[in-house]
């Protein structure tokens, strides 16, 4: 005979209203009781009927998480498995299951998405990008649907909850950093235009060298996709300049082993002959060689955050838009280092 939740509240001296507030992982049940109702449970082997749950409460405990482009690309860079380790945990601690996007076009994505949407098969959506012109993101928006984001929107940043770097301050530490070291000829090589934490870490470096008093060069900026190859191609279009540069900053760590392989073939050096700092640090960035200075954006806290946020507004629609930032560092290792002595100077 199967174990209802009425033989739970028995054993536990509680209402069976007081086992659905625990399962539910209620606010107002105290720390003593939820311990003890768990204690029955797991004594008499009580696992809670989800799916008919969900049915009576109209909810899913689903959160659709939309990824910037087809599942093939995602999975090849470390940030995305990453920030899915800390969107997992997050929607765990409060029981949700995670729905991933399996588009392969920008337009088979958003069809996805409406259908999860108008089909009610998820309570929120996590968008785990932030473009410059996003349907998307104006859909979800003009439904009142909740959703999160994981970096800074372009657009209504006071109405959208979102989790973030401070990606301007972080790049230009980075680029400081080489400042430093005594570079001039300092290159960014960066992702998508249309991404917007393109456009902030590119502010961040510009900011950084018109400080410094160091005229911006429109030859050291290149913008290519977040994968290895993306780094091969700019560093073989920069390293072809009649003054090439002594250090580059370079958008994220799977560009920046493109990076490092182009420029083993080429026999340039790093650090002797040029200096590299990247951004995430994923382990591939410590196993590099060299191992590679990057800074540390905390990716598995952005995914756990955003879950916490998503879920704080499902469960409260009343919950205040917020914009929560998450730390970063820069981790030194061995692929910076002083300027060469035969820089030249600027012109």
């Amino acid at each position: 005979m199967a174990v209802t939740i009425k033989d739970v509240a028995k054993m536990a001296n509680v209402a069976p209203s007081t086992v659905s507030r625990v399962i539910a992982n209620h606010p107002r049940i105290s720390d003593k009781t939820k311990k003890r109702v768990r204690e029955a449970m797991e004594h008499l082997g009580y696992h809670p009927n989800f799916i008919a749950r969900s049915l009576a409460n109209q909810s899913t405990r689903v959160i659709g998480l939309v990824m910037p482009g087809s599942a093939g690309v995602f999975f090849q860079n470390p940030f995305f498995p990453t920030v899915l380790q800390g969107l997992s945990e997050g929607a765990d601690e409060k029981q949700y299951a995670l729905q991933l996007t399996t588009g392969k076009t920008d337009e088979e994505i958003y069809e996805g998405v409406v259908q999860m949407v108008q089909g009610g098969r998820v309570d929120g959506v996590v968008l785990l990008y932030s473009k410059v012109e996003d349907k998307l993101m104006m859909y979800l928006k003009e439904r009142a649907f909740p959703f999160v984001m994981v970096g800074k929107p372009f657009k209504f940043v006071e109405e959208i909850t979102h989790v973030d770097n401070d990606n301007f301050r972080a790049t230009k530490e980075a680029a400081e950093h080489m400042l430093d070291l005594g570079h001039e000829r300092i290159a960014f090589i960066g992702g998508d235009l249309n991404l917007v934490v393109t456009i902030e870490r590119l502010l961040g470096y510009e900011k950084a060298l018109r400080e410094a008093g160091h005229p911006l060069r429109d030859d050291y900026i290149i913008h290519e996709e977040f994968l290895r190859e993306g780094g091969r191609e700019a560093v073989n279009e920069l390293m072809t300049l009649k003054e090439p540069p002594t250090a580059l900053i370079v958008a994220d760590d799977l560009m920046a082993l493109g990076v490092l392989n182009t420029l083993d073939d080429m026999n340039i050096r790093v650090p002797e002959d040029i200096s590299i700092i990247s951004f995430n640090n994923v382990l591939m960035a410590e196993m590099s060689k060299p191992p590679l200075t990057s800074v540390d954006i905390n990716i598995f806290d952005l995914g756990y955050q955003a879950a916490k946020s998503l879920i704080q507004k499902i469960e409260d629609p009343k919950e205040p838009i917020k914009r929560v930032i998450v730390p970063h560092q820069i981790i030194k290792r061995c692929s910076c280092t002083n300027a060469p002595k035969q820089q030249k100077k600027n012109p």
